[in-house]
């Protein structure tokens, strides 16, 4: 049984717009279904973070990034 891996599919701001569980020999042998960028993105490593929809990939630290919190004005 061949071991799953975690991919992060980037747009063109290096936005996380959708996560796939598959393996790199699936991925290879289906380019159709696999366009554009992955990146892998690890669940079990405490040294990364995991990738989710919405986040940015920093290809300097090879992570993902949060986005920031939103700011809520403070109302009386």
């Amino acid at each position: 049984m061949m071991d799953l891996q975690y991919f992060a599919q980037l747009d063109a701001n290096n936005v996380v717009i959708d996560v796939h569980v598959v393996t790199t020999e699936f991925m290879a042998a289906n380019p159709e279904r696999y366009l554009g960028v992955w990146v892998e993105t690890f669940f079990s490593d405490p040294n990364k973070i995991y990738a989710g929809i919405g986040m940015t990939y920093d290809f300097d630290t090879q992570n993902f990034v949060r986005p920031p919190e939103p700011v809520v004005p403070f109302v009386e």
